[in-house]
């Protein structure tokens, strides 16, 4: 408070502010809840109870007016979303958009009098999450005769419903990509539009760009593209897909043939981009469960199963060769790029790796991009072939590989992907969630006669730089709500008892301490202060930790018991120190 009485300093510069609503003397302030900060002095209003959880926006007097209550700070649905709100999310869309969004989904398009293939009669099936409710990819595929396999892949047309320049287009470009938080999505576009007219829904007849592709060994002999009317038979989750392959669970015709052909495909696509310098990389991600109150339940790792890799290498396929054709014919587009790594990046991974006993390969005294994008490759390869044998060490050293690649974006060059080890790629498949996926398929049609424009070849730039910083934002609001919808589920498991010691493994290490994994997913901060009685030395490449004293150390990848310090739920921190308090 003031030394005249006036209220606390703190003032509402931006459009709004996110926190928990307090007491300072005679006035109300909204406190931050995500970062430090000042506070924001609020107008009072009856309705708002002290401790809820808010949205404040500029109002009259220099005071903020709260506009939104969104619960309380103890609350894990409430807190997500106050971060998306924090992160400049909108969760609603303007009442224009929706509006057109309606129109044009009731009217069936902007495209409906162009060509398009009947594909109703084909087999054809969708595999995504079990809690999915966009689908935006299906598949068919048949064996021909001579050993090869033609696969289709259908992608929604969400270009038929969204028009160039229109409110709903501009408002998807601002966007330029979904995010998904655990529990909710703000996404892309409309639902009247992402969920409905543009979901291939099993049953209904739907409007898509299909890719087809004959396939033998691994590569693609042939391939097409065209406007297509698909009607899906059958809408699989990956859960369900693995028990059919596992043999747990019979697959029923007309779609149980077609996939197993779609399996065969994929496993030969597999073969060929191991062997032609692709990465081996293998992730999860967590998917959590919430109660009627919105507090997390469960939460559990949704692995890279078989399944997933079928989808995956078929989706890969088609975006190479719609991006192909689009380098080709020289139509403006935007492409998936991702650069070779610089060699000496690849010379600290393989000094890293060898730190933690792992085989590398002998790098020569000089290397093209090409080679250190193979030497990469290796190192992935051999970290798998190390952690399938020691049991340990994939989160860290995973991470350590991608830190040496350079990160994927887009652009409007062809640069190449040495992620993939394809000298062609874009995004293609997901026009429902991904901007630059919607600008591929206007190209493609206008490359095909398929009844769009080409986008203009001017804009190409200013939208790759958008849509790859919209991109990197997506992933951090994901990453930091996965950790705080872990912490509020670790909050409860020690509330009914679990509270360790906890089998950990070292994901990290820096000078302050390690990063450690625990008890299913959960991740903390075990800091060098809580190691007491020595002075702990990061090494060179940032993989080990020693104890100048005792010589002890603490390496990625080590097995380590660990007790819970403190969780800060809200900011998805949690501190870490050795079990029974020594190390």
């Amino acid at each position: 408070m003031s030394r005249r009485g006036g209220p606390p300093a703190g003032g509402l510069s931006g459009p709004q502010a996110v926190g928990v609503l307090q007491a300072k003397g005679r006035f109300m302030v909204v406190e931050p809840l995500f970062e430090r900060g000042r506070a924001v002095t609020v107008e009072r209003d009856k309705r708002h109870r002290i401790g809820d959880l808010v949205v404040a926006r500029p109002g009259r007097g220099g005071k903020a007016k709260v506009v939104r209550r969104l619960g309380r700070p103890d609350n894990a649905s409430a807190v997500l979303e106050a971060l998306m709100l924090d992160r400049g999310l909108r969760r609603r869309f303007d009442p224009l958009v929706e509006r057109r969004a309606a129109e044009s989904r009731d009217r069936g398009g902007h495209r409906i009098d162009v060509p398009r293939r009947d594909l109703t009669a084909l087999p054809t099936f969708t595999i995504d999450p079990a809690t999915a409710k966009d689908f935006d990819d299906a598949i068919s595929a048949e064996r021909l005769e001579g050993g090869a396999i033609r696969v289709w892949v259908h992608i929604a047309d969400v270009s038929a419903f969204v028009e160039p320049r229109s409110p709903v287009d501009r408002e998807a470009m601002r966007r330029a990509t979904s995010v998904y938080v655990p529990g909710r999505v703000e996404p892309m576009l409309p639902e009247a539009l992402s969920n409905e007219a543009c979901s291939l829904l099993p049953g209904h007849d739907r409007f898509a760009v299909t890719v087809e592709m004959d396939l033998r060994d691994g590569h693609c002999t042939r391939a097409s593209f065209y406007r297509s009317l698909i009607r899906s038979d059958e809408r699989l989750d990956y859960d369900r897909v693995d028990r059919i392959f596992a043999g747990a669970e019979a697959a029923h015709e007309p779609w149980a043939e077609p996939l197993a052909a779609a399996r065969e495909a994929a496993a030969a696509l597999h073969v060929v981009r191991t062997r032609e310098s692709a990465l081996e990389l293998s992730s999860s991600e967590p998917e959590f469960v919430f109660d009627a109150t919105g507090h997390v339940r469960a939460q559990q790792e949704a692995e890279q199963t078989e399944s997933h890799r079928v989808i995956e290498h078929l989706m890969i396929s088609a975006n190479a060769q719609v991006a192909e054709l689009l380098h080709g014919r020289g139509i403006p587009t935007l492409f998936r790029v991702h650069e070779r790594p610089e060699p000496d990046a690849v010379r600290r991974l393989v000094d890293q790796l060898a730190t933690l006993d792992v085989p590398t390969p002998e790098l020569p005294p000089s290397m093209s991009p090409e080679e250190a994008s193979e030497f990469v490759a290796e190192c992935s390869r051999l970290v798998d072939a190390h952690v399938r044998r020691t049991g340990h060490g994939r989160v860290g050293m995973t991470f350590l590989v991608l830190r040496a690649l350079k990160q994927a974006r887009y652009h409007p060059r062809d640069l190449g992907h040495a992620g993939l080890g394809l000298a062609h790629y874009c995004h293609f498949t997901s026009p429902i969630r991904r901007y630059p996926d919607l600008i591929c398929h206007r190209a493609l049609l206008a490359a095909v006669g398929g009844g769009e424009d080409a986008p203009r070849g001017d804009a190409m730039e200013e939208a790759a730089d958008w849509t790859s910083l919209k991109e990197r934002e997506a992933m951090a609001i994901e990453r930091d709500s996965d950790r705080v919808a872990r912490c509020f589920l670790l909050e409860r498991q020690m509330r009914e008892g679990h509270d360790g010691p906890f089998d950990g493994e070292v994901t990290g290490v820096i000078s302050a301490g390690a990063f450690v994994r625990f008890a299913g997913g959960h991740e903390g901060l075990l800091p060098v202060r809580h190691l007491r009685g020595d002075w702990w030395d990061l090494n060179e490449a940032g993989t080990i930790l020693t104890a100048a004293q005792s010589g002890r150390r603490i390496r990625l990848g080590d097995t380590v018991k660990v007790e819970v310090d403190r969780v800060d739920a809200p900011r998805g921190r949690v501190d870490l120190m050795p079990a029974g308090g020594r190390f």
